[in-house]
């Protein structure tokens, strides 16, 4: 299967999986259920990702991929400037449909798998890439303390708010304001 064949039917199941997701829960899905959604064998959904969990895990890295490729995209240059460009990526990836309904299935999960692969594959990879950053940077303190403080400035509540349906998807400049306050009061207690 030539690559862009292949990029468009993973997309067309990641998509499926996500309807999944959102009609019946990470415990009322099944590869069998997604696999008929995207019109897909099983074949190629359990050769490509194994089993649920591992389609879980793509899922998550493809947003965890958002950051990263925002970061390559900065590669160089003052890292404070970085996290001013990665700030609104973050943000706009936790707050965006499909983090939500990752976050949505693994709140009603009672086996807690899914939100163990969210916390693994997500907050575990994004927070030492944006402390890598901060360690780079002249703030004065303990590079991992800063990195929870600029979070919980980025983020705050709003994930718990927009997961309960209290908050709409934000804009982009909702996102770069926000982005510009957190940074900047991270550098108010850091210098």
């Amino acid at each position: 299967m030539k690559t862009e064949t292949r990029e468009h039917r993973r997309q067309q199941i990641e998509d499926a999986a996500y309807r999944m997701l959102g009609e019946k829960g990470y415990a009322g899905t099944s590869m069998q259920a997604i696999a008929r959604a995207a019109k897909a064998s099983n074949e190629t959904l359990y050769s490509w990702y194994g089993d649920k969990k591992g389609l879980m895990a793509a899922l998550i890295a493809r947003n965890t991929d958002l950051v990263r490729a925002a970061l390559a995209e900065t590669h160089g240059g003052d890292p404070l400037d970085r996290l001013a460009r990665l700030g609104p990526v973050l943000l706009g990836m936790v707050l965006g449909p499909r983090a939500v309904a990752l976050n949505r299935a693994a709140a009603a999960d009672p086996s807690g798998d899914l939100g163990r692969a969210i916390a693994s594959g997500g907050k575990d990879v994004v927070a030492p890439l944006v402390e890598a950053l901060i360690a780079r940077s002249d703030l004065k303190g303990d590079p991992a303390e800063l990195t929870a403080i600029y979070l919980s400035l980025l983020i705050g509540d709003l994930q718990i708010r927009r997961v309960i349906g209290a908050m709409d998807t934000p804009t982009p400049t909702f996102c770069a304001d926000r982005s510009a306050a957190a940074l900047r009061l991270l550098q108010e207690l850091a210098r």
